[in-house]
Formats: structure tokens, sequence, C-alpha cells
């Protein structure tokens, strides 16, 4: 079987290798897709899933109930239900063959399946040169503000990792390293 999951920094390209990598090995590749399956599962609005995907779950929890041992609200047991809908999900989209998942601590949920781990990183010009370029028309923003949203957004995937493994979300391991345009530049 063919699992390969990838992770990736915000602005690295990791979700466009996931489906060149997909494409050129003519299997299924599970993104944004996840969301769509979540939400579609849950019955909850995709936006909310989405934002719930990209936070630490324990933020949604007051501090009180974790020195009580009583039950949260229902509306607070929502973004644990997402969570592990989410594993649930990725688990079984492993188990069933080939495929590519691009982030969502894919290559923890699927590790019994031994999937072949990836986790694409650049310098942070190269991925300013790229959000800025891949940006929709009126949706650029200025460089300081999309730096601040790519630490933000890295930071809630460290996060999120973090509550299912103690290994550190940007280990330098099994990576593959989108190279900068200097050194694009430099080889020529």
């Amino acid at each position: 079987m063919k699992i390969i999951t990838i992770s990736r920094e915000f602005g690295s390209g990791g979700r466009e290798l996931g489906k060149r990598l997909a494409d050129a090995l003519r299997i299924p590749c599970y993104d944004h897709e996840i969301i769509e399956m979540v939400a579609q599962k849950s019955g909850l609005d995709e936006n909310y899933v989405a934002h719930v995907s990209e936070k630490d779950i324990r933020m949604f929890y007051p501090t009180t109930i974790a020195h009580r041992l009583i039950s949260p609200h229902p509306v607070m047991q929502q973004p644990v239900s997402v969570a592990v809908t989410e594993q649930e999900l990725l688990k079984n989209l492993a188990s069933k063959g080939d495929c590519v998942i691009v982030g969502r601590c894919a290559d923890v949920v699927s590790r019994e399946q031994k999937p072949l781990n990836l986790f694409v990183y650049a310098d942070t010009q190269s991925k300013l040169v790229r959000c800025q370029q891949r940006a929709e028309a009126g949706e650029q923003l200025p460089e300081r503000e999309l730096l601040r949203r790519m630490k933000q957004i890295d930071k809630g995937r460290a996060v999120y990792r973090g509550l299912f493994t103690e290994s550190d979300w940007a280990k330098r391991k099994h990576i593959i390293y989108a190279s900068t345009h200097q050194e694009k530049k430099s080889r020529t």
C-alpha cells in the first residue's frame, strides 16, 4: 500500500506537492476534502469544521472545567467531536488503500500503515513570494500581516499535533525542501 502523508509549513507548497504526487501516482489526494467529509458526517458547517481543525481544541474549554469532574456543555464538546471524527476518517481513508493525505496529523493517525511521511518547508522569503503570487485579487495582505499569519497558522499546526503526539511538528525528519528563489539563482 502507498500511503503518503504530508505535513507542511504554511506557504511552502505542501498542498500542491500532495496533489502532484497523487496525480502522478494516480491515487486520491485528501486535503480540504477531509473538512468536507467531516462536516457532512457531523452535520456541522464546513467553515466551523475548518476553524476547529486549525485550532487547539483545548482553547474551547474554560479553564475551570479541567479542575472539576463535570461534563462540559454540549457546545464545548463539538470541537472534540470534530477532532475525533476527523481522526476516525483519516484512519479509514488510510486503511482503504493508496492515497496522499495532507496535514491533520495523518502521519500519526495512519502509522499502522507505515506511510511515507514528508515535511515540506521553505525559507520565509520563498513562502512570502508564493503566498503573494497565489493570493486572489483583493486578498493580498501586506508583508507584515502575511508573516504574522504564517506564524499563527504554523503555531496552530504545531499545537494541534501536540494533542495527538509528543513528537515535534517541525522536526526535520523525512523532509522535502522547497528550494528558495536565491538557491535557484545561485545554481544557474
